[in-house]
Formats: C-alpha cells, sequence, structure tokens
C-alpha cells in the first residue's frame, strides 16, 4: 500500500484525487488552508480510515511522520475570483509552497507531482498548444499572479529534476468542470449554470467566439493518475481538445438545463485569451490517456449539483 499527501485537498480537483487514490487503495494524507477548498468536498474521504486530513498552508514548513510514496501539489488559487482577490498569496503558494513540497518529496525520496496549468500558455499564438510552444505571457499583466505562479513552479520543479535527481511529474491542466466547483467560482460553466438555473441571461463577455476546451473532472482525474503511475518527467498536457465558442457553450447549457434564459454580452476582460486548446498527442502516446466524455454528457452530470449549490 502506497502513502501519499495531497495538498490543496479540499479544492475541486485534490478532493477527486483523494477520492480515487483511497478507491485505489492508497493511504491518503489530505492538506488544505481552505481558504477557497472546502472540508464537505472530503465527505467521502472522512468515511476511510485511510484517510487523515490536517488543516496547514503549504506556505509554512511541512512535516509529515512516517514514509511518503508520492506527494501531490494541487494547493492553489485557480479561480479568477480568488486569485484576484489574493494575488500575493497566489504567489506564494506556487512559489514558497511548491518549494516546500519539493523539499518534503527530497527528505522521503517520494515521487513527486504538480498541477500547472494552460495559463502558462497566455494568450496563445498557437493554436492548439503542443508542450514545447514557450507561450505568450505578460508577467506583469492581470492575470500574471496566477500565471507566473504556475511558471516559476514549473522552473522550480525542473530544477529539483536535475539538482537532487527528484522523480517529478507536471501536468498541464486545461479548464475542467463538474460537481464541487464552487458556484461563486467565476469560471464560465459556473457562471452559466447558475444564470441558467435562476432564469438569468447569461453574461457572455465580448463577441463570445473565444474559444476554450472543457473536460470533465473524472476524465481528469484518470488522467493525472495516468501521468503519476508513468515515467514522463517533462510537462504533460492534460485536457479536452473539444474547442467550442463561448456561445456554443452557452447555448449548451441552456440546452441541458431547459433554460429560457437570454444571453447579454459585456465587455471583454483585459487579455483574456482569444483560444485554448490542448494538444494531446503526448499525452495519448506516452500516457495512453484521452478524454472520454463529451460536453453535453459532462453537463447532465453536473445539473443535480448545481441545482443544490443555487
Amino acid at each position: 500500500m502506497s502513502r501519499v499527501l495531497v495538498t490543496g485537498a479540499a479544492g475541486f480537483l485534490g478532493s477527486y484525487l483523494c477520492d480515487s487514490l483511497l478507491s485505489d487503495g492508497y493511504e491518503v494524507i489530505g492538506m488544505d488552508n481552505r481558504v477557497s477548498g472546502r472540508t464537505e468536498n472530503l465527505d467521502n474521504a472522512f468515511g476511510h480510515d485511510r484517510f487523515t486530513f490536517y488543516e496547514h498552508d503549504v506556505t509554512e514548513f511541512i512535516h509529515v511522520n512516517g514514509e511518503l510514496d508520492a506527494v501531490l501539489h494541487l494547493a492553489s488559487l485557480a479561480s479568477p475570483v480568488f486569485y484576484r482577490e489574493h494575488p500575493i498569496k497566489t504567489l506564494k503558494v506556487g512559489a514558497l509552497g511548491t518549494h516546500k513540497t519539493l523539499g518534503l518529496a527530497k527528505e522521503k525520496d517520494a515521487t513527486y507531482l504538480f498541477t500547472s496549468t494552460s495559463e502558462v500558455y497566455g494568450d496563445p499564438e498557437v493554436n492548439p498548444q503542443p508542450e514545447d510552444y514557450r507561450g505568450n505571457v505578460d508577467p506583469y499583466g492581470p492575470r500574471s499572479c496566477y500565471d507566473e505562479s504556475k511558471r516559476y513552479g514549473e522552473s522550480l520543479v525542473r530544477a529539483y529534476r536535475d539538482q537532487h535527481d527528484l522523480d517529478v511529474r507536471v501536468a498541464r491542466i486545461f479548464n475542467t468542470y463538474g460537481p464541487r466547483m464552487r458556484i461563486d467560482d467565476g469560471r464560465v460553466i459556473p457562471n452559466f449554470m447558475r444564470q441558467a438555473l435562476t432564469g438569468e441571461d447569461l453574461t457572455v463577455y465580448g463577441d463570445g467566439e473565444q474559444t476554450r476546451s472543457f473536460c470533465y473532472v473524472s476524465d481528469m482525474i484518470d488522467g493525472l493518475l495516468a501521468l503519476l503511475e508513468s515515467e514522463v518527467q517533462d510537462p504533460v498536457n492534460i485536457g479536452n481538445p473539444d474547442e467550442r465558442t463561448i456561445n456554443e457553450l452557452a447555448e449548451v447549457v441552456l440546452e441541458v438545463t431547459g433554460s429560457e434564459s437570454g444571453i447579454t454580452y459585456e465587455e471583454l476582460p483585459p487579455q483574456d485569451p482569444k483560444v485554448r486548446r490542448p494538444d494531446i498527442k503526448k499525452a495519448r502516446a506516452e500516457l495512453g490517456w484521452e478524454p472520454g466524455t463529451t460536453l453535453r454528457e459532462g453537463l447532465q452530470r453536473s445539473i443535480e449539483y448545481f441545482e443544490e449549490q443555487v
């Protein structure tokens, strides 16, 4: 039986990862400071005697008794609402939090998984984005606290790999959605679902022709576990290459919810990426992974949860 630490365990992805690891027989230590994570996300995990939880800020020194086989660093303020409200904390989690968790992995001789983001590509001039694309990022822009926290984190992971021969994994996560997302998350699917279910107009920014690619949460977790169990030490895109305009997404949300809401157009926020689509050739070839849930299926699976949140 393997013993693993998951930071950001009470978050959207972290809680699902804990559930999957527990189902696979792992002993799981969850850690979260609950700035954006919610303890109720871990209700299933708390039912296992192989799960323990510590409320702790990963930017502070981390001590874990006993052996660890893996450290999975998911702690981050990934939502625009939260990283704009806490820009310094966001940067500290990417810098100090990654440093502290890497140090722990080095001490325990554990495999280290870092969850990076498609935001390292910025407003891409290449579509779809392969892992060798270097991106188009403004380090002083309105989104920079999150983008740069992950870019720095990737660089630190690479340095530990090269300097200390640490066994590392880097997942570049693209837009993911599903139950357990916060209704106040600020990202487009929670916004649209809340508005559709309450009869408000759906708010589309700009002309709605900007594109995104949406991966259902269970597919994402399968991808992260496939990466963890692989030998791939370079960054890998994990996401769904089904590229949709925001206008298309709005129409699908209205259809699956049966909502009669309209659509309202507002000014596009500065530096909002025009396109976003993962090139997942590497994940297919080296992990044997690709997503299997369609956008419509994933949204239908999420309706009951968002209805409860509303």
